[in-house]
């Protein structure tokens, strides 16, 4: 099916009122989300998975990804007003935007950070809908070796997801993997069930990420309320212009533009991600400046470069998720088991079978990208009280949707000590410095290596081959191969980019890495 084809059915998917619902809520969502310090959009896209478990398709996957986009620009609302970056994507943005805020520019510096956000986000979707069909359309020379190599190279990232701790990273992965083999065998062996028939189906994503992601994290900031209390005073008052000067934003484009496409570039590779994107971005801006004494003051440059970089970096880490099923994230994990989920595996298929509902949801991320400056734009001056919401009004309800949504999987008890176990497991990790990324991402790409190298090598045995010649004789898995070592060097240039830009800036950065 053509691109064009697949457009014409997506308006079918697009133009209904659960999916209208589903953007609105998603973008909404998560702004404050991403507003409130101590929450990010994973954490957003896991606690809501269960409420789209009844919707459909089309409704489901375009309110996580609005989710996602959104959630990355409301982490800017904290960092300009408080200097707590609401997610890590936004560590950049507090070196200029929080002394905007002390100058009484506080508005100002949310308007350009909204400006920015959307153009990124924009020009990320066109390149999502360019780049990603043409990229499926190699995904139909798959077999089972191929995505056997596909799960292994997913299987690599776990370095990229261990905030620069490979050992640690490791093990959480280790710790996926060993959950992820509870249930039945390819070749239909009970395994790990200790005799418990609901097992025997393996561990339920939705509970174990709600556990992971929203329960460690209430307990966490429940233990750190003081260090994560919202309620902190905005020194200024929101006051003044709310869009950036006709002159300002012209000479601002030709800097945005740049930005917006380095991040689609860095959203697609493995591990990068939007707090990376941020720093390049504010380097680029820096460098390209004839006032370079003047970053950390306060100025429109050092808001609009970063928030541009990392919302452009939503679309492009969409493109190996949705044609190859590769997440160069912890959203992007998250957002690879909500399309599990709903019965959508990533690869040509979705640009064929599910093609209305595909292009349904990049349109729909364009239009999420629009409706998130409009509602940013229309209530800007109100965004900035979202903030200061008493942190012990907010983890109650966290606490009480998360119980309620992994009761709602599989409407039984089980799921809610799944949860809970698994909570208590993300608190512990996470007191150790260990991820919990790397849990989901075993938890999912684990079992899917598991069947596929027992189906190639039942393949490999009808050629006379073992598994490995196999491989070796398929040009695409020769390419896998590559991208694989890329993966697992990935995390030594992610760390010494992110150290590098770190020790050039500060140590803002430092504050978002336990988000």
């Amino acid at each position: 099916m053509s691109m064009w084809e697949g457009i014409s059915q997506a308006f079918a998917h697009l133009f209904t009122l659960e999916a209208g619902l589903g953007l609105l809520i998603g973008v909404v969502g998560g702004m404050i989300i991403g507003a409130l310090p101590g929450l990010s959009a994973t954490m957003g896209i896991a606690l809501l998975i269960p409420v789209t478990y009844g919707m459909d398709q089309t409704a489901a996957i375009l309110m996580m990804a609005a989710i996602y986009t959104s959630a990355v620009y409301g982490g800017s609302i904290s960092a300009i007003l408080i200097h707590t970056p609401g997610t890590p994507s936004s560590a950049a943005t507090c070196l200029d935007g929080y002394p905007m805020t002390q100058k009484g520019e506080a508005l100002h510096a949310i308007g350009l950070s909204t400006t920015s956000s959307v153009i990124g986000g924009i020009i990320s979707a066109i390149a999502l809908l360019l780049i990603a069909p043409p990229l499926a359309r190699l995904s139909l020379n798959f077999q089972a070796p191929e995505y056997f190599l596909i799960a292994f190279f997913g299987l690599t990232l776990i370095g990229s997801l261990a905030s620069g701790n490979m050992l640690k990273g490791l093990l959480a992965g280790a710790i996926g993997l060993t959950f992820g083999l509870i249930g039945l065998s390819p070749e239909v062996y009970a395994r790990f069930t200790f005799g418990n028939f609901q097992l025997l189906g393996g561990i339920d994503l939705i509970p174990a990420m709600i556990g992971l992601f929203s329960i460690s994290q209430v307990m966490i900031l429940g233990e750190e309320r003081g260090k994560h209390s919202s309620n902190v005073k905005v020194e200024a008052e929101i006051k003044g212009r709310f869009l950036p000067p006709a002159k300002e934003f012209v000479g601002l484009i030709p800097l945005i533009l740049e930005c917006s496409v380095v991040g689609v570039f860095i959203g697609i590779l493995p591990g990068a991600g939007g707090d990376i994107a941020s720093w390049v971005g504010l380097n680029l801006a820096k460098n390209q400046s004839k006032h370079k004494e003047l970053f950390g003051t306060g100025i429109p440059e050092g808001v609009a470069a970063p928030e541009a970089a990392n919302n452009a970096v939503t679309g492009g880490a969409l493109i190996p998720l949705l044609t190859l099923g590769i997440p160069g994230s912890s959203t992007a994990a998250v957002m690879l088991g909500g399309l599990t989920i709903h019965g959508l595996n990533p690869g040509f298929e979705l640009f064929s079978k599910y093609a209305g509902v595909t292009y349904a949801v990049i349109i729909g991320f364009l239009v999420a990208n629009i409706l998130m400056g409009l509602v940013g734009w229309a209530a800007g001056r109100y965004l900035t009280k979202v903030s200061k919401v008493p942190i012990p009004i907010l983890l109650p309800c966290i606490a009480m949707l998360s119980i309620i949504g992994a009761y709602a999987t599989k409407q039984n008890m089980f799921a809610v000590y799944i949860c809970v176990i698994f909570g208590l497991l993300g608190f512990v990790m996470r007191k150790f410095g260990i991820p919990t990324a790397p849990v989901v991402l075993a938890l999912i790409l684990g079992p899917m290596a598991d069947e596929q190298i027992y189906q190639g090598s039942m393949q490999a045995l009808g050629f006379k081959k073992t598994f490995f010649q196999y491989v070796l004789s398929r040009p695409i898995c020769i390419v896998l191969l590559g991208l694989i070592v890329l993966g697992l060097f990935s995390p030594l240039i992610s760390a010494l980019i992110s150290k590098g830009y770190k020790k050039k800036y500060g140590d803002v950065g430092e504050a978002a890495e336990d988000i």
